[in-house]
């Protein structure tokens, strides 16, 4: 039989605004019990340090590699981890020992998939030490090990949430908008092809603090008041990236932002909201087949003008779009789920990645566990 853990996922994704927590139950496998979840914003000093974090890993070669500066960072990062689950289980009233795992991202700084160089910071045995609660961390490694991208990983858990979409007889295509968006696709005969398809919200966010000093549009307001520049559109759409059958996962330095005369605010950030919509089109064009259902999750779902266009776009294709609220789960919550849930994988031995998500070369487990007593340092 099975065994069914408690985790908790953690999740500091390339928008770099804060940790997403949340509880699952699951064997990991096709039993999953959704629980509460919270975001823990970070401050802007923080976010500061993080985007110093990644001026500081560009010329590494190596994943271990930590230069004092930016192994400091990661101490703060770890203690804001910490802080978050005890945050998180005091307001639900859990108890350490009824935690099994916890599934940690980290921070990703550096993904360069073509050097087969992927570093997270975070650490996984000092998270363990502070809360009390074993570790599963570093989970996107092995796969590069065995010939993967490193990325998605989400792809496995998506696979576990389709079933009733596929008894319906539906393809369904999982979109993940965070900086970089993602897919997952599950076609009616259960096989799986996941990747990433282009610029999410980095690009709007980069744009909107540059002019504004917000870190994001809210509910893309901003771009809806604005226009698509099309020479600025198509700069971005006919990047190499969107062209040939080999897809790859993309680091958020991959598309360079707009420059400040380029556009106005509004046209800048509409037109990029565009660019978004359409980067998932484009790269969903190399599916096996038309998605009859997009379920969209991650911050992207939140913007109002990107989802208009990505609807327009999908419909005229026959495919019909939902947020991951109207398909019934919880978009918020999400990849931090995911999280929880590879970690119960892992501890399992079970594949994380798989050939159809990452070109790995045969379906593979990862990740690194610590536990409180192997972080303590006692026998």
């Amino acid at each position: 039989m099975d065994v069914i853990r408690t985790a908790i996922g953690l999740m500091s994704g390339t928008s770099m605004d804060g940790i997403d927590v949340a509880l699952i139950r699951t064997d990991g496998r096709g039993f999953i019990e959704r629980g509460p979840f919270m975001g823990v914003p970070y401050d802007a000093d923080f976010r500061r340090q993080l985007k110093r974090a990644l001026e500081l890993s560009r010329p590494l070669t190596d994943r271990s590699e930590r230069p004092a500066e930016l192994r400091d960072i990661e101490l703060g990062l770890t203690l804001r981890h910490a802080i978050a689950v005890t945050a998180f289980m005091e307001r639900f009233g859990l108890a350490a020992d009824a935690v099994d795992v916890l599934g940690f991202h980290g921070q990703t700084v550096l993904h360069r998939p073509d050097d087969g160089l992927t570093i997270q910071i975070g650490d996984g045995e000092e998270l363990a030490r502070r809360t009390g609660i074993s570790v599963v961390y570093d989970m996107r490694a092995n796969d590069m090990v065995h010939g993967g991208q490193g990325a998605p990983l989400v792809p496995a858990y998506h696979a576990a949430l389709a079933g009733k979409f596929q008894q319906a007889g539906q393809a369904v295509c999982f979109v993940n908008i965070g900086g970089i968006s993602n897919l997952t696709f599950i076609g009616t005969d259960g096989r799986i092809s996941a990747f990433d398809s282009g610029p999410g919200n980095t690009l709007i966010d980069q744009w909107v603090e540059m002019q504004t000093g917000k870190t994001y549009d809210p509910g893309g307001e901003i771009g809806g008041r604005g226009k698509v520049v099309g020479s600025l559109a198509e700069r971005y759409l006919q990047s190499p990236f969107f062209r040939g059958n080999v897809r790859r996962s993309l680091d958020r330095g991959d598309f360079a932002p707009l420059q400040s005369e380029e556009a106005s605010l509004e046209d800048g950030a509409r037109t990029l909201a565009h660019v978004a919509a359409a980067s998932i089109i484009k790269s969903a064009s190399f599916l096996p087949e038309t998605p009859a259902l997009y379920i969209v999750c991650g911050g992207g779902r939140l913007n109002a003008t990107l989802m208009a266009e990505f609807s327009v776009m999908a419909e005229r294709l026959g495919s019909r779009v939902l947020t991951a609220e109207e398909a019934g789960f919880d978009g918020d919550a999400m990849e931090a789920e995911a999280w929880a849930y590879l970690a119960v994988r892992s501890l399992d031995g079970l594949p994380l990645t798989f050939p159809g998500t990452t070109g790995v070369d045969a379906p593979v487990s990862g990740g690194v566990l610590a536990t409180p007593l192997e972080s303590s340092g006692s026998c």
